[in-house]
């Protein structure tokens, strides 16, 4: 499933003699609650996918990033340092960042700590009521300067779909460009979804989020792509430890990650 206007995109900056690429923001690792370690996830994206930029946003963990931006190179793949937030408020993506962002603070001093090291602030799966998500008690807040809505989350269950369609009405009312990515936690859901910008690299990316130049692409994991997932899960932790990570992705619990 391909968001409508991609292709209009597509056909714009062709003209323009830009390429089109395609970039997964939302992957986790076995740094948080993935099912894949770094190496696997490279790998994996390099033979498997058309992908050659991701961002590695682990729950509250920059850990993995020292060793996927070392070992990127040799599988032509390009990496973006980023953490998914557990902030007072919600989920929050950061990507773009050099160093640990703390979890447990508000959103809008999360956003500001994320803008003060140079790196992009954007709503995950902001209207999805099964994890903790910005957009419960809407998006208009003070402080809350996002510089992107992620308008397509892969992994989003099949009855909180909707709420991918009220991320991308909420980005066109807030003046917000729109980008997707998989939310992967296992290799078969990377680049599920993803963000559609012209040029070809990190920085044609961090470029094309400020200038609103983005679009977003992909298709939902399948039912045999959660099950794989949790099976993984439970090899790698046992039942109660798969269990209680996806209590803590959920804020039923708190992570100590």
């Amino acid at each position: 499933m391909l968001h409508n206007n991609s292709q209009a995109t597509d056909a714009a900056n062709l003209q323009l003699g830009l390429p089109w690429s395609r970039a997964d923001l939302h992957i986790h690792t076995t740094h948080s609650d993935g099912a894949a370690s770094v190496p696997e996830l490279l790998a994996h994206v390099a033979a498997h996918t058309d992908l050659r930029l991701i961002a590695i946003t682990d729950h509250d963990s920059i850990a993995g990033a020292p060793l996927a931006t070392r070992l990127a190179r040799d599988f032509g793949i390009e990496v973006v340092v980023g953490e998914e937030v557990s902030t007072a408020d919600g989920h929050l993506l950061a990507l773009f960042i050099d160093t640990l962002v703390p979890p447990g603070r508000s959103a809008a001093k999360t956003i500001a700590a994320i803008h003060a090291q140079g790196g992009l602030a954007i709503a995950p799966h902001p209207f999805d009521r099964s994890v903790p998500s910005l957009g419960r008690a809407g998006l208009d807040h003070a402080g809350w300067d996002f510089d992107a809505i992620e308008g397509f989350n892969a992994g989003i269950v099949w009855w909180q779909r909707g709420s991918n369609r009220t991320a991308q009405r909420a980005a066109a009312r807030m003046g917000l460009p729109l980008v997707g990515g998989s939310d992967a936690h296992a290799l078969a859901t990377a680049g599920l979804g993803y963000t559609l910008f012209p040029g070809a690299g990190a920085n044609d990316l961090y470029r094309a989020i400020q200038a609103g130049q983005t679009d977003w692409g992909g298709q939902y994991w399948s039912i045999g792509q959660y099950a794989e997932i949790t099976y993984r899960l439970i090899r790698q932790h046992s039942l109660l430890g798969a269990l209680s990570m996806a209590a803590a992705d959920a804020g039923l619990i708190a992570s100590h990650q």
